[in-house]
C-alpha cells in the first residue's frame, strides 16, 4: 500500500530544507502530538541552559509519543519547533537537531522563537500531525 503522506516542494518557492507543503491521501488515520518537551522519565527538565541538547531529548520524547500512537517520525505531515530565545542561532541550532532526526523525510516546518515555554528552565518544544496508512 502506498504511503499515505506526500511531501511536496514548489520549484516557484525558495530551496529549503523542508517541503512547503504536504498531502494526505484517504484512508488515512491522523495523530496529533502536545508539545515534546526536553523532559526526562521523572519529569525533570533535561540540560538547562543546553538548547541543542534539549532538542535532542525532544526530538526522542517524540518519537516515543509517534510510536504509542502507531506512528513514526516519517509519518510527520507538519511540525511546530518552539525556542525559547531571541537568538537566530539557537533556532538554527536546534533546527539542526531536529532536521537531522527526521533524515531525508523533510515535512513542512514552522519555527519560531518565543519569550518563554511552561517547564521550568525549558528552551525547546516540538508538536508535530502525522498520518499513518490505515490499510486496504
Amino acid at each position: 500500500m502506498p504511503e499515505p503522506v506526500t511531501l511536496l516542494r514548489v520549484p516557484d518557492l525558495a530551496d529549503t530544507e523542508y517541503a512547503y507543503a504536504a498531502t494526505v491521501a484517504p484512508p488515512a488515520r491522523l495523530v496529533f502530538t502536545a508539545g515534546a518537551c526536553p523532559l526526562d522519565a521523572d519529569g525533570a527538565t533535561v540540560a538547562p541552559g543546553d538548547p541543542v541538547a534539549q532538542a535532542r531529548q525532544v526530538m526522542a520524547n517524540l518519537a516515543t509519543a509517534l510510536a504509542a500512537a502507531g506512528a513514526r517520525l516519517t509519518d510527520v505531515v507538519k511540525t511546530t519547533v518552539y525556542v525559547a530565545s531571541s537568538e537566530q542561532a539557537d533556532l538554527v541550532a536546534v533546527w539542526q537537531v531536529v532536521r537531522d532526526a527526521f533524515g531525508d523525510h523533510e515535512p513542512p516546518s514552522t519555527l519560531l522563537g518565543v519569550a518563554v515555554l511552561g517547564y521550568d528552565d525549558q528552551l525547546v518544544e516540538v508538536e508535530a500531525v502525522a498520518a499513518v496508512g490505515t490499510g486496504a
